[in-house]
């Protein structure tokens, strides 16, 4: 063998066998989150009474709504929402600060297990006591805990234009950076793959609230949540 080629096989061996490697990479697991969170906030926002517990930048403005007495909107909803939300933040940070240090693919795999199983808990209750007292409570608290749990991830493992929750930003940079912007739109089909995978995700779950309730929806999160638990690399 070439002393050219023994380096070639030298420097390919060793990623071969890279852990991190296998499995679906961190940009379509991110965009498939995306499509969860699409699901989410159909349910929450039209089965829940108008509340978000995906979407933070949007569950701000319907607190406000609600605070000026908009029909339709309620105070308690919406702040049972963004406080469970902060603490699943705040759980995700812990995670990130044990395993962030380490491998990628086990800390993504722990979270999204975390949320499968938090989101699996709302579709348990949603089919179980759909119509009792405190199931929008426990719905939103559940969801809205699972959402922030894997934002807190997200935004530590930095993949860029892709929260799988917001697209404000992601719009901004897919006309900013456009050729009729001022940039050359490298970026455009990661961002526009992010829109639509959105888009995707509402419209699956808006019709899924209207014609089958909201169980099925959140079964369906849960069960697109595990699988990419299972499927995830640590791998942009």
């Amino acid at each position: 063998m070439s002393e050219q080629s023994a380096e070639g096989t030298e420097n390919t061996e060793p990623q071969a066998h890279d852990p991190e490697a296998r499995g679906v990479r961190l940009v379509v697991v991110l965009l498939s989150l995306t499509v969860v969170s699409g699901l989410i906030d159909a349910v929450s926002y039209l089965g829940l009474g108008h509340v978000f517990t995906a979407n933070m930048t949007g569950n701000v403005v319907v607190l406000g709504f609600a605070a000026a007495g908009a029909p339709g909107f309620s105070i308690p909803h919406t702040s049972t929402s963004l406080a469970c939300f902060l603490v699943g933040a705040a759980a995700g940070g812990r995670i990130a600060g044990r395993y962030g240090g380490g491998s990628r693919r086990t800390w993504a795999r722990v979270t999204l297990t975390a949320e499968a199983v938090f989101v699996g808990a709302s579709a348990v209750v949603a089919f179980v006591a759909p119509g009792a007292t405190g199931t929008t409570y426990a719905l939103i608290a559940l969801t809205a805990f699972a959402m922030g749990l894997r934002n807190a991830t997200v935004r530590k493992l930095g993949v860029p234009d892709l929260t799988t929750t917001v697209l404000t930003m992601t719009l901004t940079g897919l006309a900013s950076d456009s050729a009729a912007g001022d940039g050359s739109g490298h970026r455009s089909p990661r961002r526009t793959a992010a829109v639509l995978a959105m888009l995707a995700g509402a419209t699956l779950g808006a019709w899924l609230v209207s014609h089958h309730g909201l169980a099925i929806p959140l079964l369906l999160a849960a069960l697109l949540a595990g699988v990419l638990a299972v499927a995830t690399s640590g791998r942009e």
